[in-house]
């Protein structure tokens, strides 16, 4: 996979006014930069934190390094057009975005509840951003400047970019694309696409011209000529010799072809049966050019009238993920076409340097003066040392945005972040919070051979076992901890990133330097649950890695004469969960004395595998037909509360609930006092809440005092 090294480009000819303090968000700004106007104007709705894990100074730093004068408008005033006119008409084009997060996952909880901070604005003040804020944004800046062109981008545009459910409104809208009328959408970290289109806007190419850009999506009115069109619903037709490989079959295999699985075989027409093969004939039709082929995904109106289709959708689309062997995809809407080319080609180390050596001011824009920003609070001392993530858990979007294969900084690189943030941070105490990114332990980890990597069409490396093809190799990471904590004026660095604990365990040099070095006295990782049932849905390994994991952590723990303890989280309410897991898991948790504060409810978020399990109820990670195996749903509010309830069985608030559940469920015997029981018979009238070290947790919990409180039973 060759592409152009994106520090190669020709810089444009506003480089000479050199790099801004901070890029500008006003036109006062602009005036004591010595700017006319800007090339570039970018929308967000988090506030501006230049610091390269906020989306947009990291965009609006790459583009500045190119040439191009980048504006800023942050959490604009979205009642009208002109808050989207402060900085004057763009001469490229206005990029909007929604921010780092999803906006109605940042402004609404699980239950559907409107949240009452948000920790992307400053003193987490609400309201500062719309609902569905790519939408709103494009809208204000086409009433404020019809002529500019509009890109999309970020992760709210990425996983909307073609019809996907939502859950807010609980039905399939359509593609972003069509209902905020942007001229392109870039999906994934867009770097090289967005380095590539806005060199050729300034050459005076026209956005609608520009459609062979990786990573990008659009709008058009047929399919060209020369393109071969493949209809997704045909890929899994049985082949004319053998058993055929079916091309979205996950298996372990040999190294040689377990991962390549496309289009073995060559099919008979339909109606053709019986046709006796010579024994060890086999019949190959020429090759086909995969740069030619599309693959046509079941048209808007139809997903949206028949989950089963959806869910087809959703399969074919994450199956089309690998930048090494995806094709094209189109659907329709209406009598237009939502055309996505291949994914963008990942980023090398160098160019992972290039963006992130950016000259960062690394703090909020002064306009926000003493005001705290709580996501800014907590990655002010972190680095980001790798992005992507093979893992592929349904739950997440992480896989379906940033990709499965890593790309990872270069150690010196990573090392200078720390000195920087040493010597120019404010507040900087010696205490580095995190090493990481979208997984603490995937740095450098890759496939053992880039032909089987390329031609990889499976949904995880690491499910339903770790590839046998997947170099677990953790010495680059070692080392890379030890390095950083031996700098002058580091006392201490931390890994607050989720810990893939399965991929941790085949290398016990890494746990014991984790655990002896960089654990702050708890560690906090991710079972999700303890039942193989809901485990299989969410492409997550089996409790027995969890119990190795542990194994380890408090023997090294031990030999460190360190008293540190493990928290783990679990997910309510996911697709494929019964009361009776839950409850099950809950009854894991009081065998290991487990009483958990913080439980996430599943939300069903646009693109995620399990979010066709929610919507349809079928399960994608295998072949889906209208007669395939239904997955239950735990859809209703009340069931979503018992679920997350069983996860809090110390809450006497839920005790109430959870009784008369059990006696539905015919399990009266969890009921009472015995050790074995889950809840008592007894429901306090008044209580003070308390924090306590417990065991291997915190524990907040109420209890009654027995001599003052009177206790009422519950038959």
């Amino acid at each position: 996979m060759l592409a152009k090294p994106i520090p190669s480009y020709r810089p444009y000819w506003a480089k000479r006014f050199g790099p801004a303090p901070i890029l500008p968000m006003s036109r006062a700004e602009m005036d004591a930069l010595g700017w006319d106007s800007c090339d570039i104007i970018l929308i967000t709705g988090d506030a501006y934190i230049d610091h390269p894990s906020f989306g947009m100074a990291l965009v609006g730093r790459l583009l500045e390094a190119q040439g191009f004068r980048v504006g800023i408008i942050a959490q604009p005033d979205w009642q009208n057009a002109n808050a989207f006119k402060v900085l004057g008409k763009p001469n490229l084009y206005f990029g909007v975005t929604a921010g780092n997060m999803d906006s109605m996952v940042n402004r609404y909880t699980a239950d559907r509840k409107i949240r009452s901070d948000d920790a992307y604005t400053p003193d987490a003040a609400a309201n500062k951003r719309p609902d569905r804020a790519v939408l709103v944004y494009s809208q204000r800046c086409r009433e404020a400047y019809s002529d500019v062109p509009l890109v999309v981008g970020s992760i709210e545009a990425s996983l909307r970019r073609i019809a996907h459910y939502d859950y807010w409104s609980d039905k399939v809208r359509r593609s972003i694309l069509v209902d905020s009328k942007a001229d392109i959408l870039l999906y994934g970290n867009a770097e090289r696409a967005l380095v590539e289109l806005s060199h050729r806007v300034a050459k005076g190419e026209k956005i609608a011209d520009i459609q062979d850009i990786r990573g990008t999506a659009f709008l058009r009115k047929k399919i060209p000529e020369g393109w071969s069109e493949i209809e997704s619903t045909k890929l899994d037709r049985p082949g004319a010799v053998d058993k055929p490989v079916d091309p979205y079959e996950m298996k372990m295999g040999k190294a040689d072809a377990s991962c390549a699985t496309d289009e073995a075989k060559t099919a008979l027409p339909d109606g053709v049966k019986g046709i006796e093969i010579v024994p060890n004939l086999r019949l190959k039709a020429p090759k086909a050019d995969r740069t030619k082929q599309v693959v046509r995904l079941p048209a808007y109106e139809e997903v949206a009238n028949d989950p089963v289709l959806y869910a087809h959708a959703s399969r074919v689309l994450h199956l089309e993920a690998n930048p090494g062997n995806a094709r094209a995809l189109v659907q329709k809407h209406g009598d237009r076409e939502v055309w996505l080319n291949p994914p963008p080609i990942p980023l090398t180390t160098k160019e992972m340097d290039y963006v992130y050596d950016m000259p960062y001011a690394r703090k909020p824009h002064p306009a926000y003066k003493d005001a705290k920003i709580p996501a800014w609070e907590m990655i002010r001392f972190s680095v980001n040392i790798m992005r992507g993530c093979f893992g592929g858990c349904t739950f997440c979007s992480i896989t379906e945005h940033e990709g499965r294969i890593i790309q990872s900084r270069s150690e010196a690189s990573i090392l200078k972040e720390v000195e920087e943030i040493r010597d120019k941070v404010d507040g900087f105490t010696g205490v580095i919070s995190d090493l990481g990114g979208p997984t603490a332990n995937m740095y450098r980890i890759a496939c053992k051979s880039e032909t089987i990597e390329k031609n990889c069409r499976k949904l995880s490396c690491v499910y339903p076992g770790i590839c046998e093809n997947l170099n677990t190799d953790h010495s680059a990471l070692i080392q890379l901890y030890r390095k950083a904590r031996a700098i002058k004026g580091v006392k201490k660095i931390l890994i607050g990133s989720g810990l893939r604990y399965d991929l941790a365990v085949k290398s016990p040099e890494y746990v014991k330097e984790l655990v002896q070095h960089h654990v702050g006295g708890y560690l906090k990782i991710a079972p999700e649950h303890s039942e193989e049932n809901v485990l299989s849905k969410m492409m997550k390994p089996g409790m027995g890695a969890y119990d190795e994991f542990k194994v380890m952590f408090e023997k090294y723990s031990a030999e460190a004469g360190k008293k540190q303890y493990l928290i783990p989280y679990f997910i309510a309410a996911h697709p494929g969960t019964t009361d009776d897991d839950m409850l099950n898991l809950a009854l894991w948790l009081k065998k290991y004395d487990f009483k958990l504060d913080q439980v996430q409810t599943f939300t069903p978020t646009p693109m995620a595998m399990a979010t066709a399990m929610y919507h349809s109820g079928k399960n994608p990670l295998r072949k889906v037909t209208a007669d395939s195996d239904d997955v239950p749903i735990p859809k209703a509010g009340n069931v979503r509360k018992l679920h997350k309830a069983f996860i809090r069985y110390h809450d006497p608030n839920n005790w109430p609930m959870l009784r008369e559940a059990l006696k539905k469920m015919g399990r009266d015997d969890l009921i009472g006092s015995g050790k074995h029981c889950l809840i008592p018979a007894w429901q306090p009238l008044s209580s003070k809440p308390v924090t306590t070290v417990r065991g291997e947790q915190l524990e907040r919990t109420v209890r009654p005092r027995r001599t003052t409180e009177k206790k009422r039973k519950y038959s």
